[in-house]
């Protein structure tokens, strides 16, 4: 294997010089070449084709098509947390100056990547700051979200990251308007009654109204906003959310993805995503009543999601396809989790695996693997900004 700070610093040295745009799995509807044909966008099956379309094939058809490559609001949510982690690992470490950067070219990066988050914030007549993503997102034929339409998932991600930017900066006004998405999580999402409690849409708009990693972001958000504010509305509104979704949860330790037949699949880094939202809430408001909650859900996670030699799985029950979400997770999991030194065995084994199997020489990252023809191509958001900061949390723990 690689050593893994010598795969970051590839990692790292591919996104600066992108500038942190890039395409995107599900960018398919910024085609300039579909934007030009009127008829087509208005049909929702043709809209799905070319999404799933431009996703499932290996090939990037997007230079043909006219996609440009972008910023994607999650993406540089992402990046922001990364380079907050590198300037504590930098703070503690010194001598890792020459591969990740000096305290203050980390500082000015991490203040560029808080001020182009702040740029980036959704559009409209929303309670508070949120963030969606830079194209038209449909799944099947539940929804459409419109560019920029904000979501709990993005929204948690980039908050949480202003908030760690804060902590490093002290500039108030990058708090000041992550505070303010808890008014989005409250206001404008809406609620799903269930066992006793209720879950928080994914988005304003209607569809994908009961995924529970969603909700449980939600949850997150606003546990740390209750850890700045005090605002016991913030910890009873995500205890509420947090008991439904508990309540959802297999005597096993599992999660599906959603409450509809058609999101009954259980995979790893949404389990991660629910873990992660977990140790949060418990965290920052002292409440522990969901601790075995987390033990149960752990143990499934790491004993259905991974093979003996470090090859991660995307579902429970079957490997292909592994995407890289699925490594990247557990490294970002078990950081929050504080369970780095019980698990480095199988840490180790995993991001050999991962750098050995799925970085491309370039230094960026493959998208998805499948037997046969896999998908390498180097999306940014999906693949690149999350194991930068996989890495980052990876790189933190190490010690």
């Amino acid at each position: 294997m690689e050593d893994a700070l010598t795969s970051f610093f590839k990692l790292k040295t591919y996104c600066e010089q992108e500038g942190f745009k890039g395409w995107d799995p599900y960018d398919g509807l910024n085609s300039k070449v579909f934007r030009a044909l009127p008829l087509l966008k208005q049909s929702a099956l043709c809209r799905l084709i070319v999404i799933q379309g431009f996703k499932r094939s290996p090939i990037n058809l997007r230079r043909l098509a006219l996609v440009p490559k972008e910023h994607n609001a999650k993406g540089i949510g992402l990046f922001l947390q990364s380079y907050c982690n590198l300037y504590r690992l930098v703070e503690r470490s010194p001598q890792l100056t020459k591969e990740l950067g000096s305290r203050e070219k980390l500082l000015a990066q991490v203040k560029k990547l808080a001020d182009l988050l702040l740029e980036l914030r959704s559009p409209g007549d929303y309670s508070g700051a949120c963030w969606g993503y830079n194209f038209d997102w449909q799944a099947r034929r539940l929804f459409l979200f419109p560019k920029y339409t904000p979501t709990v998932v993005a929204t948690n991600f980039c908050a949480t990251a202003l908030m760690e930017a804060y902590e490093v900066t002290r500039e108030k006004q990058y708090l000041d308007v992550a505070l303010s998405a808890a008014q989005f999580v409250i206001k404008d999402l809406h609620r799903t009654p269930y066992r006793g409690g209720f879950l928080f849409s994914y988005s304003p708009l209607d569809g994908n109204d009961t995924v529970f990693n969603a909700s449980l972001l939600g949850a997150r958000l606003l546990s740390y906003c209750y850890h700045y504010t005090k605002d016991e509305a913030y910890r009873t509104l995500a205890r509420q959310t947090i008991s439904a979704c508990c309540a959802a949860q297999t005597e096993d330790g599992s999660w599906v993805y959603g409450m509809l037949p058609m999101q009954s699949w259980i995979d790893s880094f949404h389990t991660g995503y629910n873990l992660d939202a977990l140790i949060a809430y418990q965290e920052l408001t002292g409440d522990i009543s969901f601790a075995e909650n987390i033990e149960r859900g752990l143990s499934y996670y790491l004993e259905h999601f991974f093979e003996a030699d470090g090859t991660p799985k995307y579902y429970h029950d079957r490997t292909y396809p592994i995407d890289i979400h699925c490594p990247g997770q557990l490294f970002v999991s078990l950081a929050r989790l504080h369970r780095y030194d019980e698990h480095r065995e199988l840490v180790d084994r995993v991001m050999a695996w991962t750098i050995d199997n799925m970085q491309d020489k370039k230094g960026y990252f493959y998208y998805q693997m499948k037997p046969g023809l896999s998908s390498k191509i180097p999306y940014m958001r999906w693949s690149n900004a999350f194991m930068f900061c996989a890495m980052s949390y990876y790189l933190l723990n190490k010690e």
